[in-house]
């Protein structure tokens, strides 16, 4: 024993200080090696690569659940379906409240020197023109021949001036429509554009009517003008809404809604014109006819949104919010008014979790994209921008948000309810994991921080190899610089390591007797 403790003893003694730094300097090479395919491969998969090697091969030699057994391949079926919802979950959706190119979204670049719009969005903008506003029947005639042209232009002068062009032939509903849309620098200007976009589209429309049955062509040319009517009336509600007359307009989008239903309007989920009525009745205050609209669209069969999930939480708040404290809350617990409200909220939350943060004022809003992801970033602006002054109207209402969203009410911890997104849904089909790619063209990112929700965390073995790496590191450099002193203390630090072991090995001499402990040191 006493021999092997003098061979480890002078061992230590002959070691140089070069021995030190070449090993703490290759261990900080190693470990930084893996630091680095660790970041990449989260990067790139958003999983630890040694985490998943872990739970793939080591788990199952441990007695985990085999990979191969029939549950396995259930679940992997189940994850495949999940993973098809969430790709047609990561649908882009035309915003129903997008503002008007020229009048809003240039006037702000004219201001600013920033662009709100990005080109992925604008793009799709051209191709919804495209679907909304031509057909196959266009080149009989010559104006229209020209507009189906403008719309596929992406110069904005070259599309203005086509426009112009086409309304030197004759009357163009839709060349009236990109006038109003992209040069008109007020809503005023605007809505005498459009104006004269619904006269002319007007009177495409009867004659379209009248020839629909005599054939395909026809009837693809009336499916083109009852597009352009519906797009043109819905445009003019919404200029009346910005000037102020919210009764004309609310009158408006209720035609619009009763002519979508008896015409069997094809475009009905890209246009939700329901959304834009929900918003004008909440600026007039008129929560019974509010209540109206959600019962008939809030359904299970139809699409949802953040305008109606927000919306049904809005007017179940109102109920309580006046009166709603926390610590009153506390006491006696939630009453059935406010335990409704709470799943309300929660419901809201989990369809889209970015709006809690625009409409507390916790992030900063940006102009709405023209295009939006449902239950993304997108979205949350889009609701945000228009809806923060219905919730600021309601007394407590963001209160009652802010409170549910910290977790202080007792007893409810709605977000702490809220299930893992990747993992499962809970009201809704699990969150889809393409929203933040998506949001990113969509949105301006150069001034714009998108909302990215869950938070992908750093894996443990990520902050371990940096740490790792650090240390060796800083190890190398001051063994390099300080030899000796380095020395002192690697002998001394395995010293202290070796000291209980000695310890022991003393106590074990001591108790054992002589000739035996001789004896197992032979062996």
């Amino acid at each position: 024993m006493f021999g092997t403790e003098s061979s480890l003893s002078m061992f230590l003694n002959t070691l140089t200080p070069k021995f030190y730094v070449a090993l703490t300097g290759t261990s900080s090479l190693i470990s930084g090696l893996i630091l680095i395919f660790e970041w990449w491969y989260f990067r790139k998969y958003g999983t630890s690569f040694i985490e998943q090697v872990s739970v793939s091969h080591l788990r199952p030699l441990l007695g985990g659940v085999d990979s191969s057994s029939p549950s396995s391949s259930s679940a992997s079926n189940g994850d495949a379906d999940s993973s098809r919802q969430s790709v047609s979950e990561c649908k882009v959706w035309r915003n129903p409240l997008n503002l008007f190119r020229g009048a809003e979204y240039n006037r702000y670049t004219w201001v600013t020197g920033r662009e709100p719009l990005t080109y992925y969005d604008m793009n799709l903008s051209a191709q919804d023109h495209q679907t909304f506003f031509t057909c196959d029947s266009d080149h009989l005639r010559p104006a229209d021949a020209i507009m189906q042209k403008a719309w596929r232009e992406r110069n904005p002068q070259a599309r203005i001036s086509a426009a112009h062009e086409a309304l030197e032939l004759e009357d163009c509903a839709t060349a009236y429509i990109l006038l109003a849309e992209e040069e008109a620098t007020t809503i005023m200007e605007a809505e005498r554009l459009f104006k004269q976009a619904l006269k002319a589209g007007e009177g495409c429309y009867r004659r379209s009517q009248q020839l629909q049955h005599h054939g395909t062509q026809y009837e693809a040319q009336h499916r083109r003008d009852t597009n352009v009517l519906v797009y043109i009336k819905r445009r003019l509600a919404m200029c009346s809404r910005k000037l102020g007359r919210t009764r004309e307009a609310v009158k408006m989008m209720r035609d619009l809604c009763v002519f979508q239903l008896m015409k069997e309007f094809p475009l009905l989920s890209m246009f939700n014109i329901h959304e834009n009525l929900l918003e004008s009745l909440l600026e007039l205050q008129n929560y019974a006819d509010v209540q109206a609209v959600l019962a008939k669209y809030d359904d299970i069969s139809l699409p949802k949104s953040a305008t109606i999930c927000y919306t049904a939480a809005l007017l179940k708040a109102r109920a309580v919010s006046d009166k709603f404290s926390p610590e009153a809350a506390s006491r006696r617990g939630l009453s059935t008014a406010e335990m409704n409200a709470v799943e309300a909220i929660h419901r809201a939350v989990e369809f889209n979790p970015h709006v809690p943060k625009y409409l507390l004022e916790m992030k900063s809003l940006i102009l709405p994209p023209e295009h939006i992801l449902k239950r993304g970033d997108s979205e949350a602006i889009a609701y945000a921008f228009f809806h923060l002054q219905h919730w600021k109207r309601v007394e407590g209402a963001l209160n009652l948000l802010h409170c549910t969203w910290e977790g202080n009410v007792s007893m409810c911890v709605a977000f702490r309810m809220i299930p893992y997104p990747l993992e499962k849904g809970h009201l809704f089909y699990p969150y889809p994991i393409c929203t933040e790619t998506a949001d990113r063209e969509l949105l301006p990112t150069v001034f714009h921080e998108v909302s990215v929700y869950p938070k992908k965390e750093l894996p443990f073995f990520i902050l371990f190899t940096a740490g790792l790496c650090s240390f060796t590191a800083m190890l190398a450099l001051l063994t390099h610089q300080f030899p000796e002193l380095m020395g002192v203390f690697a002998k001394a630090f395995l010293s202290t390591l070796f000291a209980p072991l000695n310890f022991i090995m003393e106590k074990v001499e001591s108790i054992l007797p002589s000739s035996l402990w001789h004896q197992l040191t032979r062996i």
